[in-house]
C-alpha cells in the first residue's frame, strides 16, 4: 500500500482552550526548569574538580541527556498549547520519534552505567580507579550513545515501514510507535511484539539488572560504619529514585500488548518532562559535594561580575 498521509494531527493533552492556555504555562516553567537545572549541573561539574569522579562524570552526561531528551517533545508541545491545528509533517514526526528513542536509550544505558560505577566505589573500592579509569568512562559513554543509536534506529525503521492511508490523528502529545502502529493500513501485529522486544522486554531487563545491582550494594554497606554506610545511601538512593521515576511509567506503557490508553499520555509525561525536571533537584539536595561545587561557579560569576563593575567604576575616577 502507499503512504498517502503529509502529515499528522497531534490530539494533545486537552482540546478545551482554557485548560491549554493553563497548560502552556506550567510546562512553559517545567521547560524553564528543566534548562536551568541541568545546564547548571552540567557547567558546576566540567568547572569543577568534581569532573575527574567517574560518578559526576556520568551525571554531566545524564544532564545533557536530559536536556536533548526532552527538547525533542518538549518545545513542540509548549507550542501546541497555543495553536489552532496541532500539526507535524511526516518527516517531523518520524525525526522525533528517531530522536526521541536516541537519547531515550542513551540515557537508560547511562543510569546502568552509573549503578556499575557505584557498584564498584561500594563492592570492590580498593579496584575502584583501576577499573573506573577515565578510558574506561569514555567507552561506557561511546557504547552508551552506540546502544541508543542502534536502539532508536530499529524503532525508527518499524515505524518508517508501515503504509499510512486512512487517519492521521494521533491521539498523543508526540509521535511515538503504538500510536502510529494504531493509523497504519495493514497487519501491525508482528510490529507491535518487536515493538514490545526492543522496548518493552530490554527496559524491562535493565531494570531488573539495577534493582539487582542496588540489592548487592545495600547488603554490603551493612558491615560498614554509620558515616560511611550513610554517605553511600544517601547516594544510592538518589540514584534508585531517578531510575524507578524515569522506568516505572515507561514500563507501564512499552511492556504491554502493542496498544494505547488514555492514561499512556500521562505516564509519558513522567518520563518525558518530569524526570528530567526532578533529577537535578534529586541530585543536588542530599548531594554536599554538588552544593559546593555550585555555591563555587555562583562565587567565581559574582567575583568576576565585581571585578568588571570595579574596572568600569575606576575608570570614570
Amino acid at each position: 500500500m502507499e503512504n498517502n498521509v503529509t502529515e499528522f494531527i497531534l490530539l494533545g493533552l486537552s482540546q478545551e482552550k482554557e485548560v491549554e492556555v493553563l497548560c502552556f504555562l506550567l510546562f512553559l516553567l517545567c521547560y524553564i526548569a528543566i534548562l536551568t537545572g541541568n545546564l547548571l549541573i552540567m557547567v558546576s561539574i566540567t568547572c569543577s574538580q568534581l569532573i575527574k569522579q567517574p560518578m559526576y562524570f556520568f551525571l554531566s552526561y545524564l544532564s545533557f541527556s536530559d536536556l536533548c531528551y526532552t527538547s525533542t517533545v518538549t518545545p513542540k508541545l509548549i507550542m501546541d498549547f497555543l495553536a489552532e491545528k496541532k500539526v507535524i509533517s511526516y518527516n517531523g514526526c518520524m525525526s522525533q520519534l528517531f530522536t526521541m528513542h536516541f537519547f531515550g536509550g542513551i540515557e537508560i544505558l547511562i543510569l546502568t552505567g552509573m549503578a556499575y560505577d557505584r557498584y564498584v566505589a561500594i563492592c570492590k573500592p580498593l579496584h575502584y580507579t583501576t577499573i573506573m579509569s577515565r578510558w574506561r568512562c569514555n567507552i561506557m559513554i561511546a557504547a552508551s550513545c552506540a546502544g541508543g543509536f542502534l536502539h532508536s534506529f530499529s524503532q525508527f525503521l518499524l515505524a518508517i515501514v508501515l503504509p499510512y492511508c486512512g487517519p492521521n490523528e494521533i491521539d498523543h502529545f508526540f509521535c511515538d510507535v503504538y500510536p502510529l502502529l494504531k493509523l497504519a493500513c495493514a497487519d501491525t501485529s508482528r510490529i507491535g511484539l518487536l515493538v514490545i522486544a526492543s522496548s518493552g522486554l530490554l527496559s524491562l531487563v535493565i531494570f531488573v539488572i539495577l534493582l539487582i545491582s542496588y540489592a548487592v550494594i545495600l547488603y554490603t554497606i551493612r558491615s560498614y560504619s554509620v558515616e560511611n554506610r550513610r554517605k553511600a545511601l544517601s547516594t544510592c538512593s538518589s540514584h534508585i529514585t531517578v531510575v524507578v521515576l524515569f522506568f516505572a511509567p515507561l514500563l507501564f506503557v512499552y511492556i504491554r500488548p502493542a496498544t494505547t490508553l488514555p492514561e499512556d499520555k500521562v505516564f509519558a509525561l513522567f518520563y518525558t518532562i518530569i524526570a528530567p525536571m526532578l533529577n537535578p533537584l534529586i541530585y543536588t539536595l542530599r548531594n554536599m559535594e554538588m552544593k559546593n561545587a555550585i555555591k563555587q561557579l555562583w562565587f567565581c560569576i559574582l567575583g568576576k561580575k565585581g571585578n568588571r563593575m570595579k574596572v568600569i567604576l575606576d575608570s570614570y575616577h
